[in-house]
């Protein structure tokens, strides 16, 4: 589990197959093998940690399937978080390091109060999980969701996260990983399974969440 906070940018030095080399920023300290440790949102596993400190991985043909790791290269800078301890404050949003889409940049721009602003098309099915002023994580870092249009999204990129990410270089035409609020998909689920039957007065089940009762609770 980790916060969506990124704690540093690391450089690819090699990504090949199912293996991927990377320098972090800085050394981490006391790294331990089998460890997680998120990956533009990825969460991977640490397999080895070579005399020059840098970090090898190895990535399921599913996960460079379902996210941007795939599209990577020897340059490529990547957004970097440990695993959340017990304990540690949680300054973002719970992020799981599952990705659930790799969405496209529409662009980004510095809007008239100075504000850098991230748009992002919204990927086929993912709508659902975007809530305006709620939590998204893109490329792993936690951030919110400032505006929502029936094709894109936009997100607002305050000095520190330019400066501590690498979503600066995330420009029209490259692409991102999401992943949704983990809270957001248990009620869609939820919400999914409890659907009133088509004659609309039978419940799935005694006692089930309907939207009726949702409606009665004041939540619709």
């Amino acid at each position: 589990m980790f916060t969506g906070l990124i704690q540093q940018v690391g450089t690819v030095v090699s990504s090949s197959g199912s293996r991927m080399l990377i320098r972090p920023g800085r050394r981490i300290e006391s790294p331990v093998i089998g460890e997680s440790i998120a990956v533009n949102g990825c969460c991977l596993t640490l397999e080895r940690v070579n005399a020059a400190g840098e970090l090898s991985f190895f990535t399921l043909a599913e996960t460079l399937k379902r996210s941007t790791l795939g599209r990577l290269s020897s340059g490529s800078r990547v957004n970097m978080e440990r695993a959340l301890a017990l304990g540690d404050r949680l300054g973002g949003h719970l992020v799981q390091g599952h990705v659930d889409a790799v969405a496209a940049v529409a662009g980004q721009r510095v809007k008239s109060d100075g504000d850098v602003e991230l748009e992002i098309v919204i990927p086929d099915g993912f709508a659902p999980e975007l809530v305006e002023k709620g939590s998204i994580a893109v490329d792993g870092v936690s951030l919110t969701v400032a505006k929502l249009t029936e094709k894109t999204f936009s997100v607002c990129l305050i000095p520190r996260t330019l400066a501590d990410t690498a979503l600066g270089s995330r420009t029209s035409g490259t692409f991102v990983n999401l992943e949704g609020d983990i809270v957001g998909k248990y009620v869609r689920r939820i919400l999914s399974l409890s659907r009133p039957e088509p004659d609309g007065e039978k419940e799935t089940s005694s006692g089930s969440i309907t939207y009726e009762k949702l409606r009665e609770a004041g939540f619709l």
